[in-house]
């Protein structure tokens, strides 16, 4: 008679989840993931995780449905557990969820942390948050340029944002600005990569994270994990930095997994303090000195420069900001806002009036985002969406805070300004310290090593 397999569902959105499968499910034999579920991100249902990925006990792949189908492929199937697998999402939407997955019979559970982390050969720095928003891209290029100024050559593995063939996307290695093109990069990757690139930091990024971290190992002194979406890290950090916002005080202790991030920091950054308003910053001072104190704590700001700000002043302007930071990552604003407010913009122009297609499908999927473009563009149809949501825009000008230059990806009718922001420490300990320490832990403990060898 045959042994029965636990049937499980994976719910996520094209990262977390296909890593804790590929390091948890795979390859055991007890299991059979019968589904994945999707959310958060356009166009992901719909598809199959490629049986090239899924491994010898998945020959047809995997189908990944729209979350919405879930309780009835519990029912479908039989499932015994579904595995909640994204972030960045307040505590009682993770038991909203598990409510009805054990009303309908199935059991709950999450997945992450040490039984998902990868050990690596060579040292990690992983750069984590709470949240959505908070600065970790910019922390995460500032430590790449002191590991850099160290004489160590570091290689940038960025959490997973696999929205085309997932097959052709299981290893991708970004040296330049043309590999952005030769991999079809979305808005939202770019965002991420361009920067490093820039800065002379190669960048991996896909689906199989056990096959990128081998290959970057080959070219690397230090791993640099650069997260995203407030997840965990898919590797074993040797040093983890959690950056935390206090214009969003609270958050810390109330978001899924953004709180695991905080209690397992050896470092945790407290970005905005330029901006945030006092109260807050002690705030989550206090929230951070509670839950870990073990962290070494390092104060930020995020100052911003904005070229030819002389055109701002007086104008009516459209904002865009970075997509992901206003819509799950719910920030009411961002540094193009701080930036019209600072030189003397007449008006925010409302671009809601103006929206097409799936642009149009976001403010409706996200209502509080107000009178700000979020630049989404998770494949080509939505880019053609934002460009003609842009110049159908009555305004005098377009302010662009994201990371990226977005004239390269789309024609602007009208005339625009560039907001650029990075990380500024405030006083010490500051994060060159902090490396300084780490490193020469790390010195140490290979030369006893050498000294024990040569010992026996």
């Amino acid at each position: 008679m045959a042994k029965h397999r636990k049937k499980i569902i994976i719910m996520g959105a094209a990262g977390r989840d296909f890593h804790n499968f590929n390091t948890v499910y795979r390859d055991d034999k007890d299991c059979e993931v019968v589904a994945f579920t999707a959310t958060q991100i356009p166009d992901i249902h719909g598809r199959r995780y490629p049986a090239v990925l899924a491994g010898k006990l998945y020959p047809k792949g995997i189908p990944i449905y729209d979350e919405k189908e879930l309780l009835g492929l519990i029912k479908k199937h039989g499932v015994d557990e579904v595995v909640f697998s994204y972030s960045d999402v307040p505590y009682q939407y993770v038991m909203e969820k598990a409510a009805y997955v054990t009303a309908a019979g199935a059991r709950f559970s999450v997945e992450g942390g040490a039984p998902t982390m990868i050990k690596s050969k060579k040292p990690v720095v992983a750069v984590c948050a709470v949240r959505t928003g908070c600065g970790k891209s910019q922390t995460a290029r500032k430590v790449a340029k002191i590991l850099q100024s160290m004489g160590k050559k570091v290689v940038a593995v960025r959490h997973p944002m696999p929205y085309g063939d997932l097959a052709r996307q299981a290893c991708q290695r970004f040296a330049t600005l043309k590999d952005l093109d030769k991999h079809q990069c979305t808005i939202e990757e770019r965002e991420e990569y361009e920067p490093h690139i820039v800065n002379g930091v190669i960048v991996y990024a896909g689906v199989d994270y056990g096959m990128i971290i081998r290959q970057a190992e080959k070219e690397a002194d230090v791993i640099l994990w650069d997260g995203g979406n407030n997840d965990m890290s898919f590797y074993k950090p040797d040093l983890l930095i959690t950056v935390v916002d206090p214009h969003r005080p609270g958050h810390e202790l109330s978001y899924y997994p953004g709180q695991n991030n905080l209690l397992t920091a050896d470092v945790v950054l407290i970005n905005k303090i330029d901006s945030a308003d006092p109260d807050d910053v002690t705030e989550v001072r206090n929230n951070v000195r509670t839950y870990n104190p073990q962290a070494v704590v390092v104060d930020g700001a995020s100052p911003l420069e904005v070229e030819h700000f002389q055109k701002i002043r007086g104008k009516k302007v459209l904002v865009v900001e970075d997509g992901p930071t206003l819509t799950h990552g719910e920030m009411p604003y961002g540094a193009g806002v701080v930036a019209a407010e600072k030189y003397g913009a007449a008006e925010l122009v409302d671009p809601r009036p103006y929206t097409v297609g799936s642009i149009t499908d976001t403010f409706k999927k996200y209502p509080d985002i107000g009178v700000l473009l979020p630049a989404m563009g998770y494949g080509d149809k939505q880019v053609r969406d934002l460009e003609a949501t842009i110049n159908k825009t009555k305004c005098d000008l377009v302010v662009i805070a994201t990371p990226i230059d977005l004239t390269r990806l789309i024609k602007i009718n009208k005339p625009s300004v560039r907001v650029f922001y990075s990380l500024q420490e405030i006083g010490l300990p500051d994060l060159t310290s902090v490396l300084a320490d780490f490193l020469g832990e790390k010195v140490k403990e290979s030369a006893a090593k050498k000294v024990s060898a040569g010992r026996r």
